[in-house]
């Protein structure tokens, strides 16, 4: 049974021969990966990554394996260098890929509202339909369907002749009688109608839960809603992107693995630099490696600067929090030893 699986069909050429160099160096020095990661200070978990062609391992992790094998760091280097660039590139294209796939689904999101409802055509004969007897609509007035609650007032003659098109100009008719009982008819609508519109505003003030609190929501600014959210078009299990990335731990947030790359390197001592960017979450951080305890690491955005430092006997890995990022280019990492030397990226 062969001790390697075999590597992803989707990497890049460069990548792949890199791998494999790393393994015969493996198999020649007779290391499992327990002992290479023992003897370079890299977890197991990260050397299993590095040799499955799932992460491309970063410098310090080369040097280190150089050192272990006995083989010359320069030309295994320059092998990583090459295999960097590709790494890179396929990380773009991943990156533009599901660009294209986030437009897409907005594009079809959108395309699942209906058009406007049509406006209702008049009939062949050329009037528009007539309303029901009663029931005349009245923008901003609360009531079943728009109605008003109270009895319209009725046209005075000169106003009935003006719509009727007679033009009469003489006396204005006096009103007919009212019928026996017409005005406590009217109050009677009236009040009814006050008592309804009541109703229906003391139901809508009830249900919008407005008792108050709205006033006192403005007044301390909260919302009920949480201030952060994930935006639902990032991969699964990244969990933050942006400024929410600022201050949390890159492997906690899904930042790590196969979404990170090393885009600035120093050796400071025996000890490497790095400058870690994920594109995804729009973030980066620093980390040493071969470093010691007091040994410390510290990476600045801006205004914005997290630590990480070395607390325990036997550890040689710390990297800072995160920090939210645009482009690598404006993350700055910086190594202070125990000794006492430091160092810095570019």
């Amino acid at each position: 049974m062969p001790r390697w699986k075999a590597l992803p069909d989707e990497l890049d050429p460069q990548v792949k021969e890199f791998t494999t160099q790393l393994r015969r160096l493996v198999d020649r020095g007779g290391l499992s990966v327990a002992a290479l990661s023992d003897r370079t200070g890299y977890s197991r978990t990260s050397w299993e990554r590095y040799l499955g062609g799932r992460l491309l391992a970063p410098k310090g992790a080369i040097v280190a394996l150089a050192e272990v094998t006995g083989t010359d760091p320069v030309h295994l280097t320059t092998m990583w260098e090459l295999a960097e660039r590709a790494w890179s590139r396929s990380e773009q294209r991943h990156d533009m890929t599901m660009e294209a796939i986030r437009i897409s689904q907005a594009r079809a999101a959108l395309g699942e509202f209906g058009a406007p409802p049509a406006t209702t055509a008049a009939p062949a004969g050329g009037k528009a339909p007539r309303r029901a007897a009663g029931a005349v609509a009245t923008p901003g007035i609360a009531g079943p369907a728009g109605v008003s609650p109270t009895i319209p007032p009725q046209p005075t003659a000169p106003d009935a002749n003006r719509r009727e098109g007679t033009g009469s100009r003489g006396p204005a008719a006096p009103p007919p009688p009212a019928a026996p009982g017409g005005g406590r008819r009217r109050l009677t609508m009236f009040l009814a109608g006050v008592v309804g519109v009541a109703v229906v505003v003391a139901a809508v003030f009830f249900l919008t839960g407005n008792h108050g609190g709205g006033k006192k929501n403005q007044g301390n600014g909260a919302s009920a809603t949480p201030s952060t959210s994930v935006s639902s078009d990032l991969p699964a299990g990244v969990k933050c992107t942006g400024a929410g990335c600022t201050g949390k731990d890159a492997e906690a947030m899904g930042c790590s693995g196969d979404l990170v790359t090393t885009a600035k390197t120093v050796t400071v001592g025996a000890t490497t630099l790095e400058v870690r960017y994920s594109r995804t979450c729009g973030a980066a951080w620093g980390r040493i490696t071969g470093a010691a305890r007091g040994d410390a690491v510290r990476v600045t955005a801006g205004t914005t600067t997290e630590r990480g430092d070395i607390t325990a006997v036997g550890d040689t890995i710390a990297y800072t929090p995160m920090v939210a990022v645009k482009d690598a280019a404006e993350a700055k990492a910086c190594a202070t030893l125990a000794s006492g030397q430091t160092g810095c990226t570019t």
